[in-house]
C-alpha cells in the first residue's frame, strides 16, 4: 500500500472505525472490500460488505490523489478489479457454508 493510500485508510478508520477487508489493484485502479456492521429492521445485528472503486494519480505537484472518475482506458482494469472483488466475496461466502 502506498503512503497516500495508507493515509486514506487511516482517515477512514478514524472516521468509521473499520479497515478494508481486501484491496485489489490493477495499476492505478483499485477495488476495496469493506466489512460493515449494521442493524436490521428487527434490531438484529448484521454484517454486509461494500466495494469502493478508485483511480490513483499524481497531480502537477507530484502528490498522489485519488478519484472516483475513470477514463475510457481505465475501464478494462476497473472491470478486472471488480470481477476479482466479486470472486473473493463469492468464494468466501461458499467457504462459510462449508464450515457450518
Amino acid at each position: 500500500m502506498n503512503t497516500q493510500t495508507q493515509k486514506n485508510v487511516n482517515k477512514v478508520q478514524e472516521k468509521e472505525g473499520n479497515l478494508p477487508e481486501k484491496k485489489i489493484r490493477a495499476g492505478a485502479i483499485s477495488a476495496t472490500i469493506w466489512l460493515n456492521h449494521g442493524q436490521k429492521a428487527n434490531g438484529e445485528e448484521s454484517e454486509y460488505r461494500t466495494i469502493s472503486l478508485e483511480r490513483n494519480y499524481q497531480d502537477k505537484e507530484g502528490k498522489w490523489q485519488s478519484s472516483n472518475s475513470f477514463r475510457v482506458a481505465d475501464l478494462p482494469k476497473a472491470a478486472v478489479v471488480l470481477q476479482k472483488a466479486y470472486e473473493h466475496l463469492i468464494l468466501n461466502e461458499q467457504d462459510l457454508f462449508r464450515n457450518n
